[in-house]
């Protein structure tokens, strides 16, 4: 999209350097915020119930992501979300207690609603799926083709139905983060 079909997507908040697809699609786009240097590539859904979504800064969504639910989303600065991964904040009742499915009227389901956070510096592995009520700590890797129904703790790797702590993860992209940083100070990247 050119900058004036960004603009005219009705987002929240949108910064500078921004990449989106056309063939990206945006529910509740006045609940988006959107920060520098992002890309979003084809086939992203991005629905916003109440709660919004916040995307930082130097943040990547892979082909065929989704983010969707009445929870807030937050993706923290330096986050990629890799191709085909879901991140819902809300989910229907599957016990059968109650109705599903959003042509149901409210009354009848009891779909949970919960806030996500993908923290900073976080990698979410192709294919994997992550739950409302979840938060992926700072420096946190998730591997291909999870399900992340529990918090991950920071700078570890976490794979598998469900996701389980696997090792430590290396913090050398925190200095590479500080020569980013310095070298945008400088003006000598762009």
């Amino acid at each position: 999209m050119d900058q004036s079909a960004l603009l005219a997507v009705g987002f929240a908040s949108i910064g500078r350097n921004v990449l989106i697809s056309d063939r990206a699609s945006f529910y509740g786009a006045a609940r988006i915020s959107i920060g520098d240097n992002v890309r979003i590539d084809d086939f992203c859904v991005l629905s916003a119930g109440a709660g919004g979504i916040a995307i930082g800064s130097y943040v990547h969504l892979a082909v065929y992501s989704s983010l969707i639910g009445r929870g807030r989303i937050t993706l923290r600065d330096f986050c990629n979300i890799s191709s085909r991964v879901s991140i819902y904040s809300s989910s229907d009742d599957y016990t059968g207690a109650a109705m599903t499915n959003p042509m149901v009227p409210e009354d009848f389901t009891n779909v949970f609603h919960a806030d996500v956070i993908i923290g900073r510096h976080v990698i979410v592995g192709s294919g994997t799926v992550v739950l409302p009520g979840v938060t992926l700590e700072e420096g946190g890797a998730i591997g291909a083709l999870s399900l992340v129904r529990d918090n991950c703790g920071p700078f570890g790797i976490y794979a598998g139905t469900p996701a389980r702590f696997v090792r430590e993860r290396q913090r050398g992209l925190l200095e590479a983060e500080q020569r980013l940083h310095a070298q945008i100070q400088n003006g000598s990247h762009e």
